[in-house]
């Protein structure tokens, strides 16, 4: 039996639909064209280029607010956690050794191994993202600790852990007047 003969409307349906669909989505496109506005949808751009608002805090604070984006690296009973946090938005990215494709490739969860590893994950999710940069407040006691590993795997990475200062435009009164971040001399 011929499913097309018992169905009609569910055939002529199915076809308008899919000539509706398809005539909405295939418009050609010129990629040559180069549009006349440009609208950047990065909510980092202004940090990226060294100018947007940057906290003071309070300068009596230990270790202070002076940051865009910060490095903590916490150590519960079982599991390590490395976070970034923002100054106004909170937590931007996370890694840690409970997550499973993390956890399934190490014997224990919180020994140097894992800190080294965990660094080698959160620097590659934080090159992936962006982030190139960001201040760590965290000081290290013991040289061969697992968070001086950390930090060093993390850095070895490609992730600098110290943030570059914001930039604030020349008075006509100031004696120095510092270099823009953004031109290139030659």
């Amino acid at each position: 039996m011929n499913i097309y003969k018992t169905c009609p409307i569910v055939l002529r349906a199915s076809v308008q639909t899919r000539t509706r669909f398809f005539s909405t989505i295939a418009k050609p496109i010129n990629n040559f064209e180069i549009p006349s506005t440009f609208v950047n949808r990065n909510p980092r751009n202004l940090e990226k280029l060294r100018i947007g608002y940057k906290p003071d805090g309070y300068h009596l604070e230990a270790p202070g607010r002076i940051y865009w984006h910060k490095l903590e690296v916490s150590e519960s009973g079982r599991y390590a956690v490395a976070v970034v946090k923002h100054f106004k938005n909170g937590e931007v990215l996370r890694a840690s050794t409970s997550e499973w494709p993390i956890k399934k490739r190490l014997y224990r969860y919180n020994d140097v191994s894992a800190y080294i590893n965990l660094a080698r994950v959160f620097g590659d999710r934080c090159l992936k993202s962006g982030l190139t940069e960001m201040s760590c407040f965290m000081e290290v006691k013991n040289p061969d600790g697992k968070l001086a590993n950390f930090l060093k795997y993390l850095e070895e990475s490609g992730v600098v852990l110290k943030e570059p200062p914001q930039f604030k435009p020349a008075r006509p009164w100031d004696q120095l007047r510092p270099e823009k971040p953004w031109d290139v001399l030659d």
